[in-house]
């Protein structure tokens, strides 16, 4: 059954982009907290447009970045970045954008519906440039990163490529950018009308849902 937003229910945002490491690492503990919380808090993936405008650049412009942060990330929180990856950047010519990817993650959510099953795609597509070295520039690199959840191709692919999905994806980006966040990602507890950060940057799951667990306690009541 769709995993589908209960208006009462408090609800994590998960602010992130598909371009960043530090999320790439994050990813998969939101995912075991929204499994772990499952009935007690609702779980929403944002996408903050990290990279766009005049900051889209060819990855080699900071590849002495990325592949020393690539090395601690992966210490950190154990997130793999293949060997394809580091031959993209060693090669240096793919265009580092946030916003096809976060295309993709738009339309996603509109077709599926799944919370749970949008996080987890969300993933993939990170994986897909982490691990695997696609190119999230290109419609063909999600067609695969479909297959597992059933949706229609041809939708996706004419969805992607609508002037109205850019619309929505850069509405989304400005909806985060109004949060001034120091950084991604970041992760925000919404109860009712009043947001409350639980984590920036990185934590492991025990931490993250230690602190999940006390301010379920205290800002939605106890209740809980």
């Amino acid at each position: 059954m769709p995993t589908s937003i209960v208006a009462d229910r408090p609800e994590i945002l998960y602010l992130f982009d598909p371009l960043c490491g530090w999320c790439y690492g994050m990813s998969p503990v939101i995912r075991q907290a929204q499994q772990a919380f499952a009935g007690r808090v609702d779980v929403s993936v944002l996408c903050g447009g990290m990279l766009t405008g005049d900051d889209v650049a060819p990855i080699a412009t900071s590849w002495d970045f990325l592949s020393g942060a690539a090395a601690q990330i992966s210490d950190v929180t154990g997130a793999e970045f293949g060997a394809a990856y580091h031959t993209v950047g060693e090669t240096g010519a793919m265009l580092l954008n946030s916003e096809p990817p976060s295309r993709a993650i738009t339309v996603f959510r509109q077709l599926d519906g799944d919370q749970q099953r949008t996080i987890q795609f969300a993933h993939d597509v990170q994986t897909a440039l982490f691990r695997d070295g696609q190119n999230l520039n290109e419609l063909a690199t999600y067609v695969p990163l479909l297959k597992p959840y059933g949706l229609d191709v041809a939708t996706f692919e004419r969805l992607w490529q609508a002037p109205e999905t850019a619309q929505v994806v850069q509405q989304e980006f400005a909806t985060v950018g109004r949060l001034n966040l120091e950084g991604l990602p970041t992760t925000v507890l919404r109860v009712g009308n009043e947001g409350y950060i639980l984590a920036k940057g990185y934590q492991p799951y025990t931490v993250f849902a230690a602190g999940l667990e006390q301010a379920l306690v205290e800002k939605a009541g106890g209740q809980l």
